[in-house]
């Protein structure tokens, strides 16, 4: 994609430039999830994704294309933006590095937290890694200026805190956990400080016990993939499955929330903003697969964040149980709904509509059931492997 720089913002950087300084436009985050992009490369999907930053995160804007911003994060790190998730920061003076401050790790009733006092709102970008289970925070444009980490004794997840700066601008901060499932984190600004909400293991890891969120992929206008050999709308069906799924989690004593309950459009944005509210203990998004070539079918669950794929496995391997052909395990999968780093997740698609064999089963209630009972058991799955 061609490079498409407004006047305004080729006389800064080409001034700069003759200056021997680098400068920028300074801008701030805006708009719902703001997410940032590691290039200009596009599926159906979007494109690879950094992450979700808050809002109010000052950013340095280096150059344009016609609908994104390339953001300056560092001196060895550049992303993308969206242009409608930004707007202009005219007060703010720019500075060629910022400081960390006193780092925080402690607990309330609820929550572990980490909070980093910085000079300035920057960005960030946070990932899981496992064996063992680490979540990973690195702040870009600053230089370390912290001289301790106060640690509380009311921590219950955090097993150790520490940081290295390991470029000139860029600092990482470690957090190691004391369970091996990751349970979801929250990063968001109060004030200049950086806070790191962490989930704790359930005190009880029975099905029973767990606050289940349940997703009827698609709605209203948004219709979904549509059968072979029949004019079925994945949007009815995910919303059929979801219903069955929601009755049979409340027979084990479940709690259940749905993100939608009737046909009605309700945008994946949207979706996430109202489960972040809620936070529910995991959740499962339903959905029914296509594909151009007839022959392709199966079952398949998928992931973005390593530390979630524990759930996604329990309830593929489940799912083939049902005489369902394996389409896989995707791992780091660009959907919305796999992007929180709140609670686990799983998206599973749960057959093709576009395949006459897996559209038999879908418009069969017998299976419709089974799949219910299934995820059902894949869910016991998962939590005694977190027991172990």
């Amino acid at each position: 994609m061609r490079f498409l720089a407004p006047i305004f913002l080729f006389s800064v950087v080409a001034a700069s430039a003759q200056n021997g300084k680098e400068s920028f436009i300074l801008a701030r985050s805006a708009g719902k999830l703001t997410m940032l992009s590691y290039g200009l490369g596009e599926d159906r999907l979007g494109g690879a994704k950094l992450g979700y930053i808050d809002t109010s995160v000052l950013l340095k804007i280096a150059d344009s294309t016609k609908d994104m911003y390339k953001v300056q994060l560092s001196k060895g790190h550049q992303v993308y933006i969206n242009k409608n998730d930004v707007r202009k920061d005219t007060n703010s003076i720019q500075h060629s590095f910022y400081l960390t401050n006193s780092f925080t790790v402690k607990g309330d009733q609820s929550y572990d937290y980490v909070n980093i006092s910085l000079d300035e709102k920057l960005p960030y970008k946070s990932w899981m890694e496992i064996n063992p289970s680490k979540i990973l925070l690195e702040i870009y444009g600053v230089q370390c200026n912290t001289n301790w980490i106060t640690q509380l004794k009311s921590v219950k997840e955090i097993k150790d805190v520490y940081f290295n700066q390991v470029e000139d601008d860029v600092v990482r901060i470690t957090i190691e956990l004391k369970h091996k499932q990751h349970w979801g984190y929250s990063l968001n600004y109060k004030n200049n400080v950086l806070s790191l909400r962490i989930r704790r293991q359930l005190p009880s890891l029975k099905v029973g016990n767990l606050l289940v969120a349940i997703d009827a992929g698609h709605g209203g206008s948004n219709l979904g993939a549509t059968g072979t050999t029949t004019i079925s709308q994945e949007k009815n069906y995910t919303l059929r499955y979801a219903n069955e799924l929601e009755q049979y989690l409340k027979q084990k004593g479940a709690s259940v929330i749905m993100t939608r309950t009737s046909d009605t459009n309700i945008n994946n944005v949207d979706r996430v903003l109202l489960l972040q509210a809620a936070m529910p203990d995991l959740l499962i998004s339903l959905h029914f697969n296509s594909s151009s070539n007839a022959n392709v079918k199966g079952a398949s669950t998928y992931y973005k964040h390593i530390g979630f794929r524990p759930l996604t496995t329990a309830l593929l391997n489940r799912l083939l149980q049902l005489d369902i052909s394996e389409f896989g395990n995707v791992g780091n999968f660009n959907f919305t709904l796999n992007a929180p780093t709140d609670f686990p997740n799983s998206l599973v698609e749960i057959a093709f509509l576009s395949n006459s064999d897996d559209e038999k089963k879908i418009l069969d209630p017998r299976f419709q059931n089974a799949v219910a009972k299934k995820i059902y058991k894949g869910i016991k799955d998962w939590l005694k492997t977190v027991r172990e």
